[in-house]
């Protein structure tokens, strides 16, 4: 079997447009993978295209070599755009390999080691940054079943935050917390907002609310910065979405004061990369959250992976919390059914691209999430570029 073509297609989610690659064979058999980040939709489309010539022609199953000739062999270092290029192409890879031994990703890659996974909610508190409407949507989570939810109650905070904007998130914390009671997990976003100083303060308040983890507070590439938040927090530290190498997570692990890690394999260059970091993990006695803050295909590909890890704690989802139309443009997306994700057993990824449903929702420049705008939260088209 031989790869003969790579195409690319993308979905205008309004607040993250959507990368989607298809890779063709000669045996008839496509794989699909996904290259979403951010604002950058264009320039990974871009870096795909670049990059095929380095893969067509070559066995689809030889994912190592193929990896190693759209990484080592290009001799740059594209960081997260270069990854998630490569990762469009090696999910793809798998998906391929699965349909052609007719098996499930998860039972290539040691079997399965869960019935099912448990899913944390994201992307369900759209609206004014209130508790009043963090605790009215936090209401319908629980009521869909989920037992864990992820939210950012610091607005558009960068560095310190001002006294009341400090009160505001506890509030925020606490309204969730009353609402929810004392058995839902609460995941808490930083989007590696502060400095040293406040995320260790922030800590401190939040402890009373029993948060499950404390997420990036910090910035993901200040290492020593996010592990001295570690050893001083009294709630755990999860960090890891935003690395784009395995080197960069032994930096990381080497200083034992994190056990919370959350790769995100369109940042690492797809699932292999992946569960070699998990595996780094668990010899440091760690425990994977992958990050799935992306597109369909993505949170099928976390779910395939996650299966198949004995150090997976919990999945990210936001599938629920999407545009209606997101489950048109995909045949057998996940679902979560009272918060847990039952795991295909279907070919491969388990899923297609029904293309005529991602041409009606065309790219747009202004897609993205401005995590440092006033009002981000509600996830509105950004007009003019989001400037």
């Amino acid at each position: 079997m031989r790869i003969t073509a790579i195409d690319t297609y993308i979905a205008g989610n309004p607040w993250k447009n959507w990368l989607f690659a298809k890779v063709s064979t000669d045996e008839g058999i496509h794989g699909i993978g996904e290259g979403t980040l951010n604002y950058f939709t264009k320039t990974v489309e871009a870096a795909i295209h670049e990059l095929k010539p380095m893969a067509i022609g070559m066995d689809p199953f030889q994912i190592e070599t193929i990896t190693q000739r759209l990484t080592r062999d290009i001799y740059s270092e594209g960081g997260q755009i270069h990854m998630c290029a490569v990762s469009a192409i090696e999910i793809a890879l798998w998906d391929i390999i699965g349909k052609a031994c007719n098996q499930p990703i998860y039972n290539l890659m040691g079997g399965r080691c869960h019935e099912k996974l448990r899913a944390y909610a994201n992307g369900w508190y759209r609206g004014p940054r209130t508790p009043e409407n963090f605790a009215e949507n936090a209401k319908k989570v629980v009521a869909k079943g989920y037992t864990a939810m992820k939210f950012d109650p610091f607005g558009n905070a960068w560095r310190q935050l001002n006294r009341y904007d400090f009160d505001l998130s506890l509030d925020i914390i606490r309204a969730v917390r009353s609402t929810v009671g004392p058995h839902v997990d609460l995941l808490i976003e930083g989007h590696c907002r502060f400095d040293v100083a406040t995320a260790v303060q922030l800590a401190e308040k939040m402890y009373e609310f029993r948060p499950a983890w404390f997420e990036e507070p910090v910035h993901h590439l200040n290492i020593g910065a996010m592990v001295e938040v570690a050893r001083r927090s009294p709630v755990p530290i999860a960090t890891g979405e935003s690395l784009s190498s395995k080197q960069q997570f032994a930096d990381l692990l080497s200083h034992n004061a994190i056990s919370i890690l959350q790769p995100e394999p369109l940042n690492l260059g797809g699932l292999f990369a992946t569960r070699k970091i998990a595996d780094m993990v668990d010899a440091h006695y760690g425990s994977i959250a992958p990050h799935s803050a992306q597109g369909p295909v993505c949170s099928a590909a976390c779910a395939q992976l996650n299966a198949s890890l004995p150090n997976f704690m919990i999945h990210e989802i936001f599938d629920d919390f999407n545009e209606p139309w997101e489950k048109k443009i995909i045949t057998n997306p996940v679902e979560v059914i009272d918060g847990y994700i039952t795991i295909s057993d279907r070919p491969g990824l388990g899923l297609d691209l029904v293309i005529e449903e991602i041409e009606k929702v065309p790219y747009k420049a202004e897609n993205y999430l401005p995590l440092f705008k006033p009002g981000w939260e509600k996830r509105e088209r950004q007009s003019g570029g989001g400037h």
